[in-house]
């Protein structure tokens, strides 16, 4: 037994040249900018791309889930229209995204709609 670790104490060090190490972590460091630094840059210049665009009238939901039409846009805040006269402003940096989201009452309440008008 002393025998064996007296051989792997004595086997040669650094099988491998430091080139291939470097090569190594320039792979690492390549997988790492694509698989999360890149996305990232693409999601932020989508929201930039989102935010100059609002104007008046778009549909927008805000970071926190608040539902609105745009009443106003200035430099750096929108004031949303959330209801009817009651409006409220946020900076333009919490919008998250534009376009409508359907209510699920109004969507649940459509087909049983259709199902009155077929038992009739």
């Amino acid at each position: 037994m002393t025998e064996s670790f007296l051989i792997l104490a004595q086997a040669p060090a650094g099988g491998s040249s430091p080139l291939v190490n470097l090569g190594f972590i320039a792979l690492l460091v390549g997988v790492m900018y694509f698989v999360m630094i890149r996305p990232q840059q693409k999601q932020a210049k989508t929201h930039r791309e989102l935010i100059g665009g609002l104007k008046k009238g778009d549909e927008v939901v805000t970071q926190g889930g608040m539902l609105g039409k745009i009443h106003l846009v200035s430099e750096q805040t929108v004031t949303l229209e959330i209801a009817s006269g009651v409006r409220i402003r946020v900076l333009k940096r919490a919008i998250y995204a534009k376009g409508a989201v359907a209510d699920e009452a109004s969507a649940s309440a459509k087909p049983e709609d259709k199902d009155k008008k077929e038992e009739k």
